[in-house]
């Protein structure tokens, strides 16, 4: 039987609410696996139920937290063939956002034309937040030196550079780099919604702001599989081998992505680690426009999304035939603990840093002058 993995980019969607004339901004990859499964992959929060507005019918459960939610912003971007929208979190120098390399590299590979970050301080979850919202520009873009621009990537990741710090209300936040093995996290983000949830409904557009929680169910790169996905997608393991998945659980066996595709393409029995029914009502998976958003554990990011997958059979997992953000789909996540170095060399320095180089630089004049009069 051959069916096909497909992942999408969960950054690059059509902003609908207030750009007219945009459209979906997309990459993909596909291929015959090692085991002969057809797979594709392509760059493309919705909850257990709707998560519209409170209006609407929604779930409160999927609403954001303020002011803590004033940290995670909406970043709308403008290429030459269009305007797209991702999310991204303030770091604790004020004036960077942390995000996704393909929210801001397009499908050429290039830098927006311009970019504006979005923030709204609350307290209406409900609010779209470039109607809403403060923006503050971006001047500039520090895209890891690593990214392929493939869909996955565990290089995608990237940080922007904003022209002024960020509102006050808006919270920043640290890094969490331990690491993600079979850890429960809470994931947020702007993108595309669903009116009954993640046995799909109708798409709500993008631009609210959205949260729910899920587990790091494994890496791609995990040693229970050796160089096995690597293998199984064609992919260089040093590219694919610290990106991890998450799978969107409904509280069945038959939907549960993470077991059932592991027993599929490599025969494993049930085990704890990849096999679990999911964090009932609050569970989540990611969307497009989710691209870039956080992952937080004890209020530290620690991962950005980057991606959807799906096999697109009852027999891995999924409810349906297609990558539409259902139950039995996978979400895939960068993870921190591996670009902290990269992160935080892109931060504005700390003002007690520059005045450290500072005396530094004082210390080595004072010698070079101590040695001249020697």
């Amino acid at each position: 039987m051959k069916t096909i993995l497909r992942t999408a980019v969960a950054a690059a969607v059509l902003f609908t609410l207030t750009v007219a004339g945009a459209q979906t901004l997309e990459r993909s990859v596909s291929g015959v696996s090692a085991t002969g499964v057809r797979w594709q992959a392509q760059s493309m929060v919705v909850g257990v139920t709707s998560t519209a507005t409170i209006a609407g019918g929604g779930n409160a459960i999927y609403q954001p937290s303020y002011p803590a939610a004033g940290g995670v912003v909406a970043l709308i971007m403008r290429f030459p063939n269009g305007s797209f929208i991702c999310s991204g979190t303030l770091m604790n120098d004020r004036q960077s956002i942390l995000t996704a390399a393909h929210c801001v590299t397009g499908a050429g590979l290039t830098t927006p034309i311009a970019t504006t970050a979005w923030f709204y301080g609350g307290p209406n979850g409900d609010t779209v937040v470039n109607g809403g919202g403060t923006p503050v520009t971006a001047t500039q873009y520090f895209v890891h030196p690593s990214y392929t621009g493939q869909v996955v990537d565990h290089n995608d990741v990237a940080v922007i550079r904003l022209a002024a710090p960020a509102p006050a209300f808006a919270q920043s936040f640290g890094l969490y780099t331990q690491d993600l093995t079979g850890k429960d996290f809470n994931v947020w983000g702007y993108g595309r919604g669903s009116n009954t949830g993640g046995s799909v409904g109708a798409n709500l557009g993008t631009g609210l702001l959205r949260q729910g929680d899920n587990r790091f169910d494994f890496r791609l790169g995990d040693t229970d599989f050796g160089t096995g996905w690597a293998t199984e997608f064609g992919a260089p393991f040093a590219r694919i081998e610290h990106s991890w998945l998450s799978d969107f659980d409904n509280g069945l066996a038959a939907n549960d992505a993470g077991c059932k595709s592991v027993n599929q393409v490599f025969g494993f029995a049930a085990n704890a680690k990849w096999c679990n029914l999911g964090r009932g009502a609050s569970e989540v998976g990611i969307a497009g426009g989710d691209s870039g958003g956080p992952g937080f554990i004890d209020g530290l990011v620690a991962s950005i999304s980057s991606y959807g997958a799906t096999y697109g059979a009852p027999a891995f997992g999924d409810v349906d035939t297609a990558l539409n953000s259902s139950f039995g789909e996978f979400s895939g996540y960068v993870p921190v603990y591996l670009h902290a170095g990269f992160i935080n060399a892109a931060l504005i320095p700390e003002p007690g840093t520059y005045l450290m180089m500072a005396l530094g630089l004082f210390g080595v004049g004072t010698v070079a002058r101590r040695r001249k009069s020697a």
